[in-house]
């Protein structure tokens, strides 16, 4: 049967899975008209206003029906009042590490076929360790509690000349082979309260700086006249999102890397009452300086667990600390000492 096309356009958007095994998850949106697409990379910043302000201005499709298909076997949900959907999915039979293609469809009342996407779902490879990580105040410099510098920021600035702290790339690229080889690299996941809005920005921005390839895990979408509280942690879904990754991956240990500008300390403190065999590492850069004792008090509650603490203001404090405990090899100690 033909497909029948819809009267007016919508933007199908599906973001990268991920699962273990035989658990699968993937999460996207619905929302009305062509997907807001940059065309260039440029420091003018009206072009890149108007990218921002098209990034936010959304008409979600509550309601619909959304179908995915894989692996030959089909599953269907609806959309939520924002355009959100999300498949929680088992398989029978165990997948193997990589990337493994899925499609999504966006059906009308009779099941018919309106708007189609591929997407995938990316199966981590059996290895000891993984990283969950921040992204604003941790990886990108972002002056999250700071809301007009942080939008001067947004507003102005393209994905390839937003700035990363010093020696982050190095370190997280030191980690994805901590007790791994660069075949079988540990697996990252960047779970922010950016918005789902900048997922294609912000999936630009690892790759322009060669960060580790990660599944990103955002913040619920806002719209136009939100803008003003974007980056504003709704912590209850960053908790929600980081126990899901812990409880599909019981057998790994992992690494949380933060900050101090908004929750980051209290929900990996609370992670680490949840989850103390689960968690190695926390690392919480400290980019609020009147925070530092009241985040140092809280994680040195941890002094008598396993679980190794720090919280930093430079980025080599905190690949010391990872090479004193044996995360990262010693000659990269080494070049920092030079």
């Amino acid at each position: 049967m033909a497909k029948i096309q819809e009267p007016e356009q919508v933007n199908l958007r599906l973001y990268k899975g991920y699962g273990h095994a035989h658990h699968l998850v993937v999460y996207g949106h619905l929302l009305r008209g062509l997907q807001a697409q940059r065309e260039r990379f440029t420091h003018q910043i009206w072009y890149n206003v108007r990218h921002l302000i098209r990034l936010f201005n959304i008409h979600p499709i509550a309601g619909a029906r959304i179908r995915l298909s894989h692996a030959g076997r089909e599953w269907e949900t609806t959309t939520q009042e924002d355009g959100f959907f999300e498949f929680h999915w088992q398989v029978e039979q165990e997948l193997t590490a990589g990337h493994h293609p899925i499609w999504v469809a966006y059906l009308d009342e009779q099941g018919e076929v309106l708007e189609e996407t591929k997407g995938e779902i990316y199966i981590p490879h059996s290895v000891q360790l993984g990283v969950i990580s921040d992204i604003d105040d941790t990886i990108l410099i972002s002056y999250s509690s700071r809301m007009l510098r942080r939008l001067r920021v947004l507003f102005t600035r393209q994905p390839r000349s937003r700035k990363t702290f010093e020696d982050i790339v190095r370190y997280f690229n030191l980690l994805s082979l901590s007790h791994t080889t660069s075949d079988l690299p540990n697996p990252f996941f960047y779970i922010s309260s950016s918005e789902w809005n900048l997922y294609d920005d912000l999936t630009e921005f690892f790759s322009h700086n060669q960060l580790p390839v990660g599944v990103l895990l955002l913040n619920k979408i806002k719209r136009l006249f939100e803008l003003g509280a974007t980056g504003q942690t709704q912590h209850h879904l960053k908790l929600m999102r980081i126990r899901r990754v812990l409880e599909m991956f019981p057998k790994q240990r992992f690494i949380l890397y933060g900050d101090n500008s908004q929750h980051d300390p209290m929900i990996y403190w609370t992670v680490a009452q949840e989850f103390p065999k689960n968690i190695l590492a926390i690392y919480i850069r400290c980019v609020n300086k009147e925070k530092e004792m009241e985040t140092k008090n809280l994680l040195s509650s941890l002094a008598d667990s396993p679980i190794h603490a720090l919280v930093f203001h430079h980025t080599r404090e905190a690949m010391l600390h990872s090479a004193q405990i044996g995360l990262i090899e010693e000659d990269a100690v080494a070049a920092l000492k030079k």
